[in-house]
Order: structure tokens, then C-alpha cells, then sequence
């Protein structure tokens, strides 16, 4: 047990295990695989805004998947993270195109009657819809700003998600280094928004007066999570969402059909 470390997935492949501590210097040992004979680190300007693109900005950060957010403790720890960023007057940085698509309504039932929904919201990660989304290139198109800037400079860019593939060229043909990783550390790297940012170690943000802001400062305890999972993740949750998961709505209802027992075409 002494040799399990917190760890992400990453640059290209699910197996691609990385420790979380060196997450930020193998990323970074990377970048001439994708860029061969150029520098280690290229920076690029945003037309209209006043930051700079580099390789290793994270321009999508997405808490997906079917599968990782049907575990309410880690959909629970995000939202813990949110809500301990957004008191510290913290919010996504503005090049990280962030988004929120469980794969259940169990899930914004849980999130909304723990309040978390709303912290979630405040730094970014809004409901977009249920289902596959960003974990299967469903994202959506970057601003054309950064979009632009990633290909005019050849940047590796990149994007952090709970998905369960990172295959090159899955998430969107701007980013070529897909990292997986849990729910709450999805948030955090769209708060440090770059994976020059050693999360384990480095401050991963500073607050309106200029104080830094670390891992430790964001990471929610097992028992504020366990609490809010046995107040707020409920038989009756599942029942309102699931009892007539088969009726349909009134679209559905409204659909004539024949009546027979074979398909009529």
C-alpha cells in the first residue's frame, strides 16, 4: 500500500500511468516526440486577449464519462473542490474550455441538493448534457482565438478529463495530449490551467490578494465527502429519475405507433 501514489493517464494512451508528482516533467519530455527538432517550449499570443498560449496549456478540462461519474464520491469530491476554489475567490483559467456531462440526472439530483451544483457552475463546469460528450471528441470547437494560436504555432496543447480514452486525435484536433484523470483533479488543473504546474507541489493558483493556493488548500477530507454522499445520494433519487425511465417524455408519448407486435415500416 505504501507504493500506491495519486496518478493520471497520460499523454496518448489509457495505460500511460503517471504518478501524479511527475506529471509535469514527463509532460514535458514529450513535447519533442510531437515536435521533432523544434524548442521544448514554444509560447504563442491569443488575438484579442492578454495571455499567451504555450505547450502544456490546458485548453479543455471536462468531468465525463459514463463511467467515472457514476461514483458519487469522486463526482462529490469535485464539487468539494469547486466550492473550497471558489471561496478562495478562485475560478478556471480563461483559455480552459471547462464543461460538466455525467452520465446519469442521479448525478445534478446529488450535486444540486448538496449545493454543489451552484460551486461547480461559479468556476465553470455547467451541465452540458448526459451522456457521451467530451470523453468521445464531442466537446465542441476552442474559441477560433486559441484555435488559431495552437496551429499557426504547432503548441501541444492539451486536455485534462474523466474519460476513459485518450488516444491522440480523440478529444479535439487542437489537443494533442489527452490526460485522464479523477473528477476533483479535473478541477484542479482547470484551475492551474497548465501542466507546467507541478499540482503535487507548486502553488496551483493565487487569490484575489495574491496569496498562493495549494493542493492541500482545495483537497476535500474523506468525512466531508462521506457526509454529503449519505445525506444527498438517495433511494428516492434514483426512483424520481429511473421509475419511468421507459415511459418517455411527452415527444415520445406523442409518437404514433401501430399497435402490432412487429415492426411496421
Amino acid at each position: 500500500m505504501g507504493e500506491v501514489v495519486p496518478a493520471i493517464s497520460g499523454p496518448k494512451r489509457p495505460q500511460d500511468h503517471t504518478p501524479l508528482d511527475v506529471a509535469s516533467e514527463s509532460f514535458f519530455k514529450v513535447v519533442s516526440e510531437y515536435r521533432k527538432g523544434a524548442e521544448a517550449k514554444t509560447s504563442a499570443t491569443v488575438a484579442g486577449e492578454d495571455y499567451t498560449l504555450s505547450d502544456g496549456s490546458v485548453v479543455i478540462a471536462s468531468i465525463t464519462s459514463c463511467t467515472n461519474t457514476s461514483n458519487p464520491y469522486v463526482m462529490i469530491g469535485a464539487g468539494l473542490v469547486a466550492r473550497k476554489a471558489r471561496a478562495l475567490g478562485l475560478t478556471r483559467k480563461p483559455w480552459v474550455k471547462t464543461s460538466l456531462a455525467p452520465g446519469s440526472q442521479v448525478v445534478s439530483a446529488y450535486l444540486e441538493a448538496a449545493g454543489l451544483q451552484e460551486d461547480l457552475d461559479a468556476i465553470g463546469f455547467n451541465l452540458v448534457g448526459y451522456g457521451c460528450a467530451t470523453c468521445i471528441g464531442n466537446s465542441g470547437p476552442l474559441q477560433p482565438e486559441i484555435s488559431d494560436a495552437i496551429q499557426a504555432n504547432d503548441l501541444v496543447a492539451v486536455s485534462v478529463l474523466s474519460g476513459n480514452r485518450n488516444f491522440e486525435g480523440r478529444i479535439s484536433p487542437d489537443v494533442r495530449a489527452n490526460y485522464l484523470a479523477s473528477p476533483p483533479l479535473v478541477v484542479v488543473y482547470a484551475l492551474a490551467g497548465d501542466m507546467d504546474v507541478d499540482v503535487a507541489k507548486d502553488p496551483i493558483a493565487q487569490t484575489p490578494d495574491g496569496r498562493d493556493v495549494y493542493l492541500k488548500d482545495l483537497w476535500p477530507t474523506q468525512a466531508e465527502i462521506a457526509e454529503l454522499v449519505e445525506r444527498t445520494v438517495t433511494r428516492e433519487a434514483f426512483l424520481s429519475k429511473y421509475a419511468d425511465v421507459f415511459k418517455g417524455d411527452e415527444r415520445w408519448q406523442g409518437v404514433s405507433v401501430s399497435g402490432g407486435e412487429t415492426y411496421d415500416c
